[in-house]
Parts: C-alpha cells; sequence; structure tokens
C-alpha cells in the first residue's frame, strides 16, 4: 500500500510502498478516507519517542472497512467508522474501567504502532466504532484523538457550570476541543494567545472572553485552566487560578520541565492534574457529542499527497484547529 513512512527516528517521512501487516483474528482492515495530524506526528521524527521500525504514523483515521479478522463479530464490511486512538488490553479496561489509560498496557494509536496516513489501516476492534453518521468524513478524523483528551482533562478538573474555564493557548486541537466543550457545559470560557487573529477567532468561537497571552499577567480568576503549553506559559497559568482552583495538564509543546511554587500551591490549595487520552467509554461519550453537534474547529484540509506541507503548518504552530489529510 502507499503511506508515509518514517524510516529512521530521528529522521524524516517518506511517501512509498510497504506491506500492510497482515490481520489478526481480532483486527479490523479500513480503507482510509480521512486522517488527522497531531504534534505526535512531528515528535516521532525527533524520538520522542522512537517509534517501531519502519513507523507509519497518524493517529486520527476515519474510514470504511474493508476487511474483518474472524473472531470480530459486531463491525461489518462497509461500515463508516472511526478509529479510537487511545489503546488499552482488555485486562486493563477490565481492571480499571474508565480509567484504562493509567492501565501499564496503555499506547496510542499511531505512536506505539501503526497509524492511519496510508490507504489502508489496521486496528482492534474494540477501537473501531461507527463514526458520527450526520458529520463529514474530515469532522470524523478531526474530533477523535484532541476531543477526547479535552473531554477528558474537564472531567478529571471536574469542571462546573458558571465555573470558569481557561484555556491556555487557543490554536492546537486540544484547546479548540476544550472551548467548545466548556461552552457545551455550561462554563464561562476564556482563551488566551499571542495572535490577535486567534483571539478574535476565538471569540467567533464562542468563548467569553480573550486575553493576550503575552502580558505579563493575565486578568482572570479561573476555576479550572486547560494546559498543553507548558514552560511558556506555566506560571501565569497557576498565577491565573484562584483559590482551590484546578490545573489539568496533557502535554508540554513549549518543553518538558517546568517550575512549581510550592508556597504558591500549599496556600492557595490548588490542585495540578496530569491527563492523558481518555477511555473507550469516554471515546463513546464524545462520538455521541460529535453526532449530536459538538463544534469541531478544522483549520486547513490537505490532500495525502502533500503531508509535508501540512506538517509544517502543524511545526509553525500558526494552525486553528486540526489539520485533515484527504485520502483519495
Amino acid at each position: 500500500m502507499r503511506a508515509w513512512i518514517l524510516d529512521e527516528s530521528p529522521g524524516t517521512y517518506r511517501h512509498g510502498e510497504i506491506d500492510l501487516p497482515s490481520l489478526g483474528p481480532d483486527d479490523v482492515k479500513v480503507r482510509v478516507e480521512a486522517s488527522a495530524l497531531n504534534h505526535m506526528d512531528l515528535w516521532v521524527t525527533k524520538a520522542m519517542p522512537k517509534p517501531p521500525l519502519p513507523h507509519v504514523p497518524g493517529c486520527d483515521v476515519a474510514g470504511v472497512v474493508d476487511d474483518v479478522g474472524e473472531a470480530v463479530g459486531v463491525i461489518s464490511v462497509g461500515d463508516e467508522v472511526v478509529i479510537n486512538p487511545g489503546v488499552s488490553p482488555v485486562a486493563d479496561i477490565v481492571a480499571l474501567g474508565n480509567d484504562s489509560p493509567m492501565g501499564p498496557g496503555f499506547s496510542i494509536y499511531g505512536e506505539h504502532g501503526w497509524g492511519g496516513h496510508a490507504e489502508y489501516a489496521i486496528a482492534p476492534s474494540r477501537n473501531v466504532v461507527r463514526r458520527p453518521a450526520s458529520r463529514t468524513w474530515e469532522e470524523s478524523a478531526a474530533y477523535p484523538l484532541a476531543t477526547l483528551t479535552a473531554y477528558r482533562m474537564l472531567r478529571r478538573a471536574r469542571l462546573q457550570p458558571s465555573e470558569t474555564l481557561l484555556v491556555v493557548g487557543i490554536g492546537s486541537g486540544v484547546s479548540c476541543a476544550a472551548l467548545a466543550l466548556g461552552r457545551r457545559m455550561g462554563a464561562r470560557v476564556v482563551a488566551t494567545s499571542r495572535s490577535e487573529t486567534k483571539r478574535r477567532s476565538a471569540l467567533e468561537m464562542g468563548a467569553d472572553e480573550v486575553l493576550d497571552s503575552s502580558a505579563d499577567r493575565w486578568n482572570v480568576s479561573a476555576d479550572v485552566v486547560v494546559e498543553s503549553v507548558g514552560p511558556a506559559t506555566w506560571d501565569r497559568s497557576i498565577r491565573a487560578l484562584r483559590t482551590g482552583g484546578r490545573l489539568v495538564v496533557c502535554g508540554g509543546t513549549s518543553g518538558n520541565t517546568v517550575e512549581v511554587n510550592l508556597p504558591r500551591l500549599f496556600f492557595k490549595q490548588h490542585e495540578i492534574i496530569g491527563s492523558s487520552m481518555g477511555s473507550y467509554q469516554e471515546f463513546d461519550e464524545v462520538t455521541e457529542l460529535m453526532d449530536r453537534g459538538l463544534d469541531v474547529h478544522i483549520d486547513e484540509v490537505f490532500g495525502i499527497e502533500h503531508y509535508a506541507e501540512a506538517l509544517a503548518r502543524l511545526a509553525e504552530g500558526e494552525q486553528l484547529g486540526k489539520i485533515v489529510l484527504r485520502h483519495p
């Protein structure tokens, strides 16, 4: 099949032919209609982490079932589906339920195994879900990883109606999804960006207020802060929390190490919560929300052959929402 392939890490992608792995008894083969980019596409090229090689990237996948393993009983050839990018072994699902991403066997589709920037993708049947029928192929590919991640973040942060949610660094798929979900949950949503254009767009997307992230301090008292930027914004994010506020973090696009002021942490009784991806139950809930019209913001759609251009746009950090690849 034709795919984007990473032969070495650190390294760069090439577009070429590669054999699809054999279909296991519980596997589903999907002909890809659309896939979407994530920062994971960049990180694996820098060995952060180093994936099994050769590697086919692509965490977000939507397409049509082409074949199923002999043990698959629910999914049929011809079904239109999305792939849940959070992969847990059955034992972890049984033991941990809605916290299966905390299990030792958890992995990310398109990172620890092959993904969907290719003609075909293979996934365990438990990770293959009928796509929201009311949405386009591009929208179906745009929501799985980012919206799932944002949904679990807000659940773990216990966001309540009428609370103030601060979304730091509007532009990424996760931050745009957090804005949409925060509105859906009845929160007052404040977004930050150094870009005036992105701040205007955030207001159009439903933010109640926007702040210039380059300011020394942000004039907001937030119940919950969604952080995915890291060291570049960390101190201001902490200072923006009200007493008893919760900061939930899923990544650090500006680096891996931050400093925590301990007196501020315990005197203000703040909570710092780590969160990653989501469970199977949460993915089903997110998919239902998508079918009921939850906003998903698409920045730009490229043909699969223009993956390198799409990746460059992601690396520049100028996107607002998800970058999607349309497959022929």
